[in-house]
C-alpha cells in the first residue's frame, strides 16, 4: 500500500486534515481530526480499512503518541498506520471506540500506563495498575519507588503467606 496515496486520498476527501507522512505512517496534525479520518478509512469503498489492530502508546519526551495499526480484512490491505501526538502536560487524543470496538480495552491500557484520556471513551478507567496510583509507568520520567526497601506491612504479608524475606532487605526497616 502506497502512503503517499492514502494522504492524498484523505487529504482531497477531507479538506483542511493536515497530514505529515513519517516512516511509513501518517502523522495527523490535530488530534481531532483522528476520529474522521479512521472513520474515512473504514467506511471508503476505495480502503475499507475495517479492522484495527493495535493502539500503541509512546513516549518521545517532547510529547506522547499513539500509533494505531489499521487492516482491511476485505481487501485484504494494510497496514495503514496512523500516528496521534498530545502534550505531555495534558495528554489527550479523541477515542476510536465508536468507530472500532475492538479499542476499548487497548485504549484503557494506554490511559493506565501513559496517563493519556481518551475523550469519548465509554469507560475510561484503570486496567493494568491500582487504582489510586498517581503516576503512569510507562513513561520516560516515572519514579518506580525504591526496589530495595521493603515496608514492614509488606515484610509482615509475605513472612503471613510463607515467602522468605532475605535478610537485607528486613534490616533495611530496623534502621
Amino acid at each position: 500500500m502506497n502512503i503517499a496515496e492514502v494522504k492524498s486520498y484523505i487529504e482531497k476527501t477531507l479538506p483542511g486534515t493536515k497530514l505529515t507522512i513519517v516512516r511509513d505512517s501518517l502523522l495527523i496534525e490535530n488530534p481531532a481530526d483522528l476520529p474522521r479520518v479512521a472513520g474515512l478509512l473504514k467506511e471508503s469503498d476505495t480502503y475499507r480499512v475495517d479492522y484495527l489492530a493495535s493502539i500503541t502508546g509512546a513516549d518521545y519526551l517532547q510529547y506522547l503518541e499513539c500509533v494505531y495499526h489499521l487492516f482491511s480484512m476485505e481487501r485484504k490491505i494494510g497496514p495503514v498506520i496512523l500516528r496521534a501526538r498530545t502534550n505531555r502536560e495534558n495528554p489527550s487524543v479523541p477515542s476510536l471506540v465508536p468507530i472500532y470496538r475492538g479499542a476499548e480495552y487497548q485504549e484503557r491500557e494506554i490511559f493506565d500506563l501513559f496517563g493519556i484520556f481518551f475523550d469519548g471513551h465509554p469507560d475510561l478507567r484503570r486496567i493494568l495498575m491500582w487504582e489510586g496510583l498517581n503516576a503512569s509507568p510507562m513513561r520516560k520520567d516515572y519514579q518506580q519507588e525504591d526496589r530495595e526497601k521493603l515496608s514492614a506491612e509488606d515484610i509482615r504479608w509475605l513472612d503471613e503467606h510463607g515467602v522468605s524475606v532475605p535478610p537485607e532487605f528486613r534490616e533495611s526497616q530496623q534502621g
